[in-house]
């Protein structure tokens, strides 16, 4: 079973910060990699990349040119993330038996082309709201709320207060 997720459109003046987020929700919560298209920014992917040695995991982040081609190149199943998609309670148990998943996440405007070459058009709810939420609520729901136990460098030690990490 693979998941990864596809962000179109990424600007690096503008985009940094929600493409790293989306990397960062992918990886903790059971996707294998973030492929994204737009703009190349090797800081971001160095950003992500020294997350998963630090913390653990196997997390790929690479660049596509085109997102036509990444779409192509898939052999599994799509899904697009969006605000005017089927409610994604719909959608999920049909998107659950995906065995390799690719969630298509917005950035810039997202052209026509991007709806109808996807399987499914979801959405978590029919209000403006931040496509990291929605990427975090489709991979809790795709996964059962399962997520990968990470073996890392660093390790957070749950606290009622405070803050903790430990070198693993």
């Amino acid at each position: 079973m693979s998941v990864w997720i596809l962000r179109l459109g990424h600007r690096i003046r503008r985009d940094k910060r929600i493409s790293t987020h989306c990397a960062l929700v992918a990886r903790a919560l059971g996707a294998e990699g973030l492929m994204y298209t737009g703009e190349k920014d090797d800081s971001m992917e160095e950003s992500v990349r020294k997350v998963a040695q630090n913390w653990g995991g196997r997390f790929k982040v690479k660049h596509e040119k085109s997102w036509r081609s990444a779409l192509k190149k898939w052999k599994g199943k799509a899904c697009h993330l969006t605000v005017y998609g089927i409610p994604f309670e719909k959608e999920m148990p049909k998107v659950r038996k995906a065995k390799d998943l690719l969630i298509v996440v917005g950035g810039e405007k997202v052209p026509i082309e991007v709806y109808k070459a996807v399987d499914w058009n979801i959405s978590v709810t029919t209000q403006p709201h931040s496509e990291v939420a929605s990427l975090a609520l489709i991979l809790d729901r795709y996964f059962r709320g399962k997520f990968p136990k990470f073996r890392g460098k660093l390790k957070v030690v749950p606290q009622r207060v405070g803050k903790k990490v430990i070198k693993a």
